[in-house]
């Protein structure tokens, strides 16, 4: 019950914050990052949580699956297929490069192995927009811009995801079964897939039977049930949940806008706190011997990561499209570290691999950096773009404003303040 009074503690407090937090640099992520730092056996010592403890890896994967199931909820078939060919170079390229040029800097300043040092690579790969949300979130930021940075991230987690599973089977102890290792991650992607796609389909065509049918006030728990019976039914099967997840939302959308409108307002909710109990978690295991671990080396990597890798892969990609000098440099600027690379960063550690603990060392001190770097600078930054109405709050007067902001492909949905700050959880 402490863990949960903790909980409840740092939510008021970020709810409380949130206002400062849309108009400023204070983090509300951050708030929750430091708040599960400080109870940890490295400082108070409240709540003892051990990279292995099972509540660790539970609410990671609750919040990964939520955050992926909303965000392909927000993905527009239409507008991906009239857009698709700035994201298409930020995935095809340089999430490629970006993936080489971590492992090269992991094999060459920490000193892991080739194998150990690609999959660290394929683990920071992804790139999270919850993180960097005054960017992503605002019609005063450009379209294009807001179009390349929310389906790049809404994809790359999906695409990393079989490259660090076969990257911990070849790296493991079971790695001269690469073929039959290979195969099964197939299966479980396909598995996963074939989920995403045909539950939401199945329940659809449901709703249409003229017996059947939610009242206005319960069609919001449609899409929930589905989401529950969907993760229930990828773990038990052994189903890629993630990719079952962001597949189901982006169907849901494309078959039933209706679905969409009422699941909305709770599935980001609901997301939000799944992501908020997630950080905390996540910071209870960032003590003092785990920053301590990190070699000077592991320090070098950790930065070049944030400051170099990531920025000169997307200005490589963007070399030759319409985005003016300030477009591209915000663009390559914000690759923040999110859940995925958490989740896969356990999946590591807990893979039993010979250089796990080393990797998951770095993932987890890499993804603490990127998250204090990005969720504090995505307001200054959006300022340069004129926004004055950040997250809905309107900096000036009291009368409101445009309540229209940018959804993960670019088009225009619906901001509604809130006490929390609306989209700003970063």
């Amino acid at each position: 019950m402490v863990l949960v009074a903790v909980f409840g503690a740092a939510l008021l407090i970020a709810v409380l914050l949130s206002g400062l937090a849309a108009r400023t640099v204070l983090s509300t992520s951050f708030l929750f990052l430091v708040g599960g730092a400080l109870v940890s056996d490295g400082f108070l010592g409240l709540i003892h949580i051990t990279p292995d403890s099972e509540i660790v890896s539970v609410t990671a994967d609750l919040a990964l699956f939520a955050v992926l199931f909303t965000d392909g909820m927000h993905v527009s078939f239409p507008k991906l297929r009239e857009n698709w060919k700035n994201p298409a170079r930020a995935l095809g390229l340089g999430m490629p490069i970006a993936f080489v040029g971590m492992a090269l800097t992991t094999h060459y300043l920490v000193g892991l192995d080739w194998t150990t040092s690609f999959l660290v690579g394929a683990v920071l790969a992804p790139t999270d927009p919850v993180f960097a949300s005054a960017i992503v979130g605002r019609k005063e930021v450009p379209a294009k811009l807001r179009q390349l940075l929310n389906i790049e991230s809404g994809i790359n987690d999906g695409l990393a995801l079989p490259v660090v599973l076969i990257l911990i089977a070849a790296a493991g102890p079971t790695a001269g079964h690469a073929e039959s290792s290979l195969g099964k991650i197939g299966l479980e992607l396909a598995l996963g897939l074939a989920f995403g796609i045909v539950l939401p389909l199945v329940v659809n065509g449901l709703v249409r039977f003229h017996l059947l049918g939610a009242e206005p006030k319960l069609q919001p728990l449609l899409p929930l049930a589905t989401a529950v019976l969907l993760y229930a039914a990828c773990h038990l099967t052994h189903a890629n949940p993630y990719l079952a997840a962001f597949s189901a939302g982006a169907v849901f959308t494309a078959v039933s806008a209706e679905a969409k409108t009422a699941f909305e307002p709770l599935g980001e909710a609901l997301a939000e706190l799944a992501k908020f109990a997630a950080l905390l978690v996540f910071g209870a295991l960032l003590t003092p011997q785990l920053f301590g671990d990190l070699s000077i080396g592991g320090y070098i990597a950790v930065i070049l990561a944030i400051v170099l890798i990531r920025p000169a892969s997307m200005l490589i990609s963007l070399i030759g499209t319409r985005f003016d000098r300030r477009e591209k440099l915000v663009a390559a600027w914000f690759g923040p570290k999110g859940f995925a690379s958490v989740v896969y960063g356990l999946l590591v550690l807990q893979s039993g691999i010979p250089q796990g603990e080393e990797a998951y060392t770095l993932i987890a001190v890499c993804i603490a950096f990127s998250i204090i770097a990005h969720s504090s600078t995505d307001v200054p930054i959006a300022r340069i773009f004129d926004v004055d109405d950040i997250a809905g709050i309107p900096s000036g007067d009291t009368t409101g404003g445009d309540a229209t902001g940018g959804d993960t492909t670019g088009g225009d949905r619906e901001t509604r303040p809130t006490v929390s700050g609306a989209r700003r959880d970063s």
